[in-house]
């Protein structure tokens, strides 16, 4: 079974009219005033699986900061959920320095979303602000067993939309923060998960962490796949396509040239999703 751990879909009002949220949701203008970037619904995200090969998606919005936006987004994950059961899994998604977060987390979770997701600073680095806000949902994810997804990356190299100003002390400190919660840093952690090579700490504090794939055929060489299973095992990497960024064949076939083995493979493309989400 393959299963895509992180995708974005997006109701018709928005879609439809993108521009309308601009002036209110500076990070939304930043990763998709140009018309570039996609907007896609969950019918389209169908069609893509099918085409692909995908037999399960992970399916979440974008952390808006109004309250009315991020709870109508929410819904929309819930009812594509419920119109396609078996194929997607929804995550409740809201800006995590809302004071209504808490409050829409537990709303998500009761309605039986899987988890929380793609939580993000896109603005900020995961200082110690970020994880005071954070630190209400974390509780109620532990407590629930619900992973969080976590928008991370790398603090070197080419700028692109969306980009956030992550540090690799910045994103450390914040795992540090919360080690019992079941975690997956997208966009492979931003890179931390290269220090689980040293011998103190760090192999603890990464325990229940995971990271996914997405945007990987535009940040890293192949190389980056058995290079990340062997430092922190195959059983800690999650396929994430960030649809409707890139196909998804497009990493499976990056997988296959990179030299992974089968049952890395096997593993990244869908069993540990299955285990991390509780399918």
């Amino acid at each position: 079974m393959i299963i895509d751990c992180h995708t974005h879909i997006f109701p018709p009002e928005i879609r439809d009219a993108r521009e309308k949220y601009f002036a209110s949701e500076s990070a939304f203008k930043l990763l998709y005033e140009s018309e570039k970037s996609k907007l896609r619904g969950a019918r389209d995200l169908i069609r893509r699986m099918d085409e692909q090969g995908v037999d399960r998606s992970v399916v979440f919005g974008f952390p808006w900061r109004s309250p009315e936006v991020f709870r109508r987004h929410n819904d929309y994950i819930m009812e594509a959920a419920a119109r396609h059961p078996g194929r997607l899994i929804g995550l409740g998604c809201f800006d995590p320095s809302s004071p209504e977060a808490p409050s829409e987390a537990r709303r998500c979770l009761d309605a039986g979303l899987s988890g929380i997701g793609e939580l993000a600073f896109y603005e900020s680095d995961m200082d110690g602000a970020s994880a005071d806000a954070m630190a209400p949902i974390m509780d109620l994810c532990r407590e629930r067993n619900a992973p969080v997804l976590i928008h991370a990356n790398e603090p070197l190299g080419h700028v692109y939309p969306g980009k956030a100003p992550n540090t690799l002390g910045g994103i450390y400190r914040f795992l540090k923060r919360f080690p019992e919660n079941r975690m997956v840093l997208a966009h492979w952690g931003g890179g931390v998960f290269f220090f689980h090579l040293l011998k103190k700490e760090v192999k603890s504090v990464l325990k229940n962490v995971f990271f996914d794939t997405a945007a990987s055929p535009f940040l890293y060489d192949p190389a980056i796949y058995p290079t990340a299973a062997g430092i922190v095992g195959p059983e800690k990497i999650l396929f994430g396509s960030d649809y409707p960024l890139i196909h998804p064949r497009r990493y499976f076939n990056e997988m296959a040239e990179s030299g992974l083995q089968k049952d890395a493979m096997e593993a990244i493309l869908g069993k540990n999703a299955a285990a991390v989400f509780g399918f």
